[in-house]
């Protein structure tokens, strides 16, 4: 597999993983508030890369953090009468809601910065005895003056970086790159003993120390949106690097930006959607769809009109299972055609030298599609018999599965006893050739969202 490295701005094949473990971490949602539209993007990309390596005989440590402390968690708990705990505990709740209705799996470990002070306070001491970062009156910054390979993974050097920082009021740092590894409490602020009094942590150092705690000091893949590379992830190698002595992370991989309506998404120009409101209107898998319809390095577009059309092309992929079903309840015994074999083989082939290059969801998806129309055309239509069938449900649902799709099947599928009664007492009166009980039943159907569909093979339905 090649993925473009943002620290070497190239392609590079993954190769230096050790004993077919791959060890990767991706930045997790500071919890204060529902997740957006923005969120789910490496939610659902990282998700697919995950899968895609297990499916390629990887063994995957995958660690997602939860940041439960934070300023905006502060005055979000200030602003509902709430202990930042309760705030942090909320949001965590909800974002469980939210991902497992986008069929995004639970990472191997989901830890949060409160759970690692001890750990942080380790790699802050540490630094400040090598001479990395200082304390004053209770807060510790990080000097990055001090770390020659600062701005190698935004590719700024220091200098370029400098002209846009200054100190803000109130802050104690010595130079305007400086970042806070641990800020002493203000009043009534939760906080943490340590050597430097009572605080908390800075937002970066959280990372580096459930980076090291859980995958160790080097790890192969870290993952994150573009917004992450600077200052974020240019703040967690300086401050690795300095600490441990080796390097961060093999390769880093970001995705892009979401624009809403073709402008970037934004709260200063209301344009703002958050996974849950969007879910509520058209549901989970749309959202996924989208989120990786394009590649992920591109910016995508989020307007009512794409979601409309990624229902629709979910559409199509449940059709295409459900009719392999439904033609198996009737097909001939018999093995699968070595002809259609070859061709599953080939789309197959399609699909993984997509993701191969670069992690090319639009392409794998494309890749499925023309599976769709290999199986209505070849298999379907031809009345395959029930070995071709088998085979055709098997490589369907081996590459969606990588992809995350096609999840609700049994949710969309199932027909309570009230509506397979109606079914059946419809197909008895056409027999009997009472054509206007038939068509009651059928507008009885329709009432309920049912849409049945008269076949050679027999009645097929699906909900509207």
């Amino acid at each position: 597999m090649k993925i473009f490295n943002t620290l070497t701005r190239q392609k590079e094949e993954l190769k230096t993983i050790e004993d077919g473990k791959v060890k990767i971490y991706a930045c997790g949602p500071t919890v204060y508030n529902f997740i957006h539209i923005g969120n789910a993007r490496p939610l659902c990309v990282f998700d697919v890369l995950r899968r895609f390596l297990e499916y390629s005989g990887y063994e995957v440590r995958f660690v997602q953090n939860f940041t439960d402390i934070d300023d905006k968690i502060i005055k979000r708990a200030n602003e509902e009468g709430l202990t930042y705990k309760q705030v942090s505990e909320k949001y965590i709740e909800e974002f469980w809601k939210d991902v497992n209705g986008m069929n995004i799996r639970e990472a191997t470990v989901h830890p949060k910065a409160t759970e690692n002070i001890d750990e942080i306070i380790n790699i802050v001491s540490s630094l400040i005895d090598k001479g990395y970062a200082y304390e004053v009156d209770g807060d510790v910054y990080f000097s990055p003056s001090k770390f020659n390979e600062y701005g190698k993974l935004s590719h700024q050097p220091l200098e370029e970086l400098e002209a846009g920082a200054r100190i803000m009021v109130g802050e104690k740092k010595r130079e305007p790159m400086d970042f806070a590894l641990w800020k002493s409490a203000k009043p009534g602020e939760p906080y943490w003993d340590s050597p430097w009094g009572h605080g908390r942590p800075g937002w970066h150092i959280e990372c580096s120390a459930m980076v090291r705690r859980y995958l160790g000091e080097t790890i192969d893949i870290h993952c994150g949106g573009q917004d992450l590379i600077f200052p974020h992830h240019e703040n967690e190698i300086a401050q690795s690097e300095c600490c441990n002595g080796v390097p961060f992370a093999k390769y880093w991989m970001h995705n892009g930006y979401i624009n809403v309506d073709n402008v970037k998404m934004s709260k200063s120009l209301g344009n703002f959607f958050t996974v849950r409101e969007v879910a509520e209107k058209y549901g989970y898998e749309p959202i996924r769809f989208l989120m990786i319809s394009s590649h992920y390095r591109s910016p995508i577009n989020y307007s009512v009109d794409i979601i409309e059309q990624c229902k629709a092309s979910l559409t199509r992929l449940y059709t295409c299972r459900d009719s392999i079903d439904f033609a198996l309840k009737n097909a001939a015994d018999g093995n699968a055609e070595p002809e259609l074999m070859e061709m599953f083989d080939k789309r197959r082939k399609q699909f993984v030298d997509a993701l191969n290059d670069d992690l090319n969801t639009a392409d794998a998806i494309a890749a499925v599609f023309e599976l769709v129309r290999d199986i209505n055309s070849n298999v379907l239509a031809k009345n395959a018999n029930k070995g071709s069938l088998e085979a055709a449900a098997s490589v369907f649902d081996e590459l969606c599965s990588v992809l995350g799709l096609v999840y609700n099947r049994d949710t969309e599928s199932s027909l309570d006893s009230e509506v397979e009664a109606l079914i059946e007492k419809r197909t008895a009166a056409r027999k009997e050739k009472n054509w206007v009980e038939a068509d009651r039943i059928r507008d009885e159907l329709k009432n309920m969202g049912i849409v049945l569909e008269d076949t050679p093979q027999g009645v097929k339905w699906h909900k509207e």
